[in-house]
């Protein structure tokens, strides 16, 4: 028992913390406004596991606290390609903010906004390019990230619902990019003749 705490406890102190957005809030009473704070935490191992959360409180470092155990409980698994990039492009939305994500090669580094680069970083992506549509709300960005994360599929999960192999679906993938440049060759060479 005492070992899984240790366990438990080790985990807990690799997860990356990345404080994205704090907001003053008031509510209005007889005698004024009370002002409070909304923290929003984004949490990660830095190995393909993320997740976020909201806290709302009195002082600032509560609000975070609140914000960081949420974010604790509401991880995620993204699968990872080579642990560096995602496996394909994809889209996400939440309300009126939109999100394109698309996989880079290796070397290009993080290309992305606030919000969203504390959810790569967190999750250990190291090569990602990113363009935020429509909202600039923190909420809905990264919420937004999530909901595309969410649809992200590795070759083995396509395969497992297919029922076929790995092997079958990733060198399905590597004939197509082999076989479009020798199609488009012969085009070119029949527009230079004429």
């Amino acid at each position: 028992m005492a070992r899984f705490e240790k366990d438990n406890r080790q985990q807990e102190s690799d997860l990356i913390e990345k404080l994205v957005h704090i907001n003053r809030v008031a509510k209005v009473v007889k005698g004024g406004r009370r002002f409070g704070f909304a923290a929003l935490v984004v949490v990660g191992d830095g190995k393909g596991q993320v997740g976020f959360g909201k806290g709302k409180a009195r002082e600032v470092p509560e609000a975070i606290r609140k914000a960081t155990e949420e974010a604790k409980k509401s991880m995620i698994r993204i699968p990872l390609r080579e642990g560096r990039t995602l496996h394909h492009d994809i889209e996400g939305r939440h309300g009126a903010g939109k999100v394109v994500i698309r996989s880079a090669n290796a070397g290009t580094g993080i290309i992305a906004g606030g919000p969203m680069r504390a959810v790569f970083e967190a999750l250990g992506v190291q090569d990602v390019v990113t363009k935020s549509l429509g909202s600039s709300n923190p909420y809905n960005m990264v919420r937004g990230t999530f909901d595309a994360l969410k649809k992200q599929s590795s070759p083995r999960m396509v395969a497992a619902r297919r029922s076929k192999k790995v092997s079958e679906i990733v060198s399905r993938r590597g004939d197509r990019e082999a076989a479009a440049p020798v199609e488009a060759a012969p085009e070119t060479v029949q527009e230079v003749t004429e």
